[in-house]
């Protein structure tokens, strides 16, 4: 199973996130963009993993207490493009946590160093004019749970299963 913990995104923020990708489509940005349905934070990639279980009980025992989580700032991973996290204390101690646990647990996981984003295209190649111009909205949310994920490869693309 290839597994993911993440922030799923409430109403707000996918409109917000589907409004900067419907400009960018009419400014001729090319690439694969993110399914409205799939827009989430992802906080530890584990990637192919047996036990989802042991995965649960990690996140069981992290004390969660609600939190903020503001869309902030446009950037880029090479052709990666996305839309950034305002700086959040309690979200990067959560990471921090869950990142120390699977860790002492023996769990495998991307371990590069956290930047809060959620993408908005992949493979992206600007339009004729160049890079566009992007407005950031303002949206947000409270962070009320965190939850493990499923990733399957789809006919149209990656299809998330919340597990947990």
């Amino acid at each position: 199973m290839r597994l993911f913990v993440a922030v799923l995104v409430n109403e707000e923020i996918r409109e917000a996130l589907a409004a900067v990708q419907d400009r960018l489509l009419r400014q001729g940005v090319k690439g694969t963009f993110t399914r409205e349905e799939n827009f989430h934070l992802t906080l530890a990639f584990i990637g192919e993993y047996p036990d989802p279980a042991a995965v649960e009980e990690i996140l069981d025992s992290i004390p969660m207490e609600p939190f903020p989580m503001r869309l902030k700032g446009f950037g880029m991973f090479g052709d990666v493009w996305w839309i950034g996290i305002e700086d959040c204390p309690e979200l990067e101690t959560y990471v921090r946590r869950l990142r120390h646990l699977l860790a002492d647990a023996g769990i495998p996981f991307d371990r590069k160093g956290f930047m809060p984003h959620l993408t908005l295209v992949r493979d992206a190649q600007p339009g004729p004019c160049g890079l566009p111009a992007v407005r950031v909205p303002e949206a947000e949310m409270t962070v009320e749970h965190i939850s493990l994920m499923r990733s399957d490869r789809g006919k149209q693309g990656m299809i998330y299963t919340e597990l947990y």
